[in-house]
């Protein structure tokens, strides 16, 4: 396991993704956390920001209780605002916040609020600072990112197959789609770090068709390389089947239907990762206390299946799987951008 000691270098990764967020001395900067976050981060975020000569304070939130009959695990969705106004009010207020907290705020019923107001939201993921230095974003990520997030909006129909047997159609019209290359500047934006990524939330009943994870695919929400096929079938958005012999789908089976909740079983968002500095074997590089696995839905060239809530199509659950999966074909209107696992070089 890795030491939680305050290194240098790790201060200097937060003060590079800091400076291209935009933040300068004598800004206003909120540290958002709560009582169960990575507290190495939280410090480290608080000391990159005062050797910037910014101005930081911290909005520290008791972790709620988890009132699910299931661990829930990377739904970029946290509950610890608790709707409190003041929280709310604070945040806005601040024009820059660091997102310290476990889940995130990607998809928390607070951020739209937040965001109104023109605060920017860097969303640090519940990594260890040892994956997040190493995942530093550049230009030249953000340029490809931008340009595959454009294709992706004028896109009217996703197709993804593979040898597996995936053969799943998206109809895209109408989907909205986010790139996150790992840092944002812009007022009334967010961000996350690790980053490099570009999904699209599909409305409601447009995808159809059968999903294969293969051996070597990843569970993210176990944190789990997978050792046997699942086989999913989708009709207008939702898992009507799920087979597989192994424990894999049997695990799968399990936590989704915990959730006693038909939404769950629900297509969240697809996209694909873009970062060549993510790596697919990270996730066994690490204690699985110390990985929120960010790195691997980065991973160029994987296409990231998620199921769970997707606002833009009106389903809301907690229940949430992220699957990258990594030899699939993926042709948009068909072109295709990435090839049994491969991006193509079509985004400059």
């Amino acid at each position: 396991m890795l030491a939680d000691r305050i290194e240098a270098k790790w201060i200097d990764a937060f003060c590079e993704i800091f400076e291209r967020c935009a933040v300068k001395a004598g800004d206003t900067a909120a540290i958002l956390s709560e009582t169960q976050s990575r507290a190495l981060n939280v410090h480290l975020a608080e000391l990159a920001l005062l050797r910037m000569g910014a101005r930081p304070f911290h909005v520290v939130m008791p972790t709620p209780r988890n009132r699910h009959v299931v661990p829930v695990r990377s739904t970029g969705a946290s509950e610890a605002i608790q709707k409190l106004g003041p929280v709310i009010t604070a945040l806005q207020q601040a024009g820059f916040v660091v997102d310290c907290t476990i889940e995130g705020l990607m998809h928390a019923v607070e951020t739209p609020e937040i965001l109104k107001a023109g605060a920017r939201i860097l969303v640090i993921s519940n990594e260890h600072p040892e994956a997040l230095e190493r995942m530093v974003p550049d230009s030249a990520l953000e340029k490809r990112v931008r340009a595959a997030a454009k294709m992706l909006r004028a896109t009217k129909r996703m197709r993804v197959t593979s040898k597996a047997g995936t053969a799943l159609d998206v109809d895209m019209v109408g989907a909205s789609t986010v790139g996150v290359w790992g840092w944002t500047d812009k007022p009334g934006t967010l961000a996350h770090w690790p980053g490099g990524i570009v999904v699209s939330f599909p409305k409601s009943g447009t995808i159809n068709g059968t999903l294969v994870m293969a051996p070597g695919d990843i569970n993210l929400t176990f944190k789990r390389y997978l050792t046997s096929p699942v086989k999913m079938a989708l009709k207008d958005d939702y898992v009507v089947e799920l087979e597989g012999e192994g424990t894999d789908a049997a695990m799968m089976r399990a936590y989704l239907a915990a959730w006693g909740d038909r939404e769950a079983y629900a297509v969240s968002h697809v996209g694909f990762g873009m970062n060549p500095g993510a790596r697919y074997e990270a996730l066994s590089m690490y204690d699985q206390r110390d990985t929120n696995g960010t790195e691997i839905r980065a991973v160029s060239g994987n296409f990231l299946f998620s199921t769970g809530a997707n606002e833009f199509a009106g389903r809301y659950t907690a229940g949430h799987f992220d699957l990258p999966m990594m030899g699939t074909t993926i042709e948009l209107d068909g072109v295709a951008v990435v090839r049994e696992g491969v991006l193509q070089d079509v985004f400059g």
